[in-house]
């Protein structure tokens, strides 16, 4: 979700979105979700972290508090780096309406927190390299 709230605000940026043990497909009801607000994830597809370890990436952001305790080190460049957490709204427990409660909810909170972040601070830095 945090991969595309970014896309949408700036479509010229560069987003992965990895984890450190992927599913094999975006759960639905994270599509479902992204849906409701006009965003589609259709082609999305769960990548492991280990792939992009010797990359160079102006910002690496964990957003799963279990993923800040054991995210791999990114052993190529890497100018931020930041924790911004949410629950993991698939490991959300009730009823169906319950759970897609809760997917709504962090999928809120992603969006506004990266929208800050967004304006704060990946704006002015693209301002800057164009």
């Amino acid at each position: 979700m945090a991969e595309a709230f970014l896309k949408s605000f700036n479509p010229s940026l560069e987003v992965y979105s990895a984890g450190t043990n992927p599913g094999s497909r975006v759960h639905p009801k994270a599509v479902q979700v992204m849906q409701e607000v006009g965003i589609s994830l259709e082609g999305a597809f769960p990548k492991n972290v280990d792939r992009f370890l010797g990359e160079a990436f102006d910002y690496v952001i964990t957003v799963c508090d279990n993923a800040k305790e054991t995210c791999p080190l990114f052993v190529g460049s890497v100018k931020h780096r930041l924790h911004i957490g949410f629950d993991d709204p698939a490991e959300a427990t009730g009823t169906d309406e319950e759970v897609m409660n809760v997917f709504r909810r962090v999928r809120d909170e992603i969006r506004n927190r990266f929208k800050q972040l967004y304006r704060e601070s990946i704006a002015h830095e693209s301002k800057k390299t164009t």
